[in-house]
């Protein structure tokens, strides 16, 4: 992913993280641009399920992976776990597609989140920080640590 050398305009995320004193690098990417495939085995997407008695779940995955809805249906506590629809996707995390994120839904909501357990060996991952196009660069235990998330393996096996 391509930094600026500026400095950037803090997303509320980016306000969040130095508030809990947490370090992290500021990423900006080209939507349309490719470029950014360098650090992509570090990028982790922010999905939003719900379940039938928790309601909400956040699972966070590798961009490249497939997130197993069984395996966070167990994690979760539920028989089943369903992707919230794209038109009440804002409504309920309070982001848009492309822009979730694991520590803003967790400021604002405090659902549920699960991180799958390949964050564990890397030695950082980048998450959205709350606006299309921008990600945060900090440590794995850091963000498990902030948003209070499980590690588990959520990943579709081969």
């Amino acid at each position: 992913m391509s930094k600026r050398k500026s400095k950037l305009q803090k997303t509320l995320v980016e306000k969040i993280l130095d508030r809990a004193k947490i370090a992290y690098e500021q990423v900006e990417f080209d939507l349309e641009d490719q470029a950014h495939e360098t650090d992509r085995e570090f990028v982790f997407k922010t999905l939003v399920l719900s379940g039938e008695k928790t309601g909400p779940v956040v699972g966070v995955v590798p961009i490249a992976e497939h997130l197993d809805e069984r395996k966070l249906a167990e994690a979760s506590g539920n028989k089943r776990v369903r992707m919230v629809p794209l038109k009440e996707l804002a409504e309920t995390s309070g982001y848009v597609h492309g822009a979730n994120t694991p520590i803003g839904i967790y400021e604002q909501d405090h659902f549920p989140i699960f991180i799958d357990q390949t964050a564990l060996k890397m030695p950082y991952m980048l998450v959205s920080s709350g606006k299309l196009g921008r990600s945060v660069r900090l440590l794995p235990q850091d963000l498990i640590d902030f948003v209070h998330a499980e590690v588990v393996d959520l990943i579709v096996s081969e």
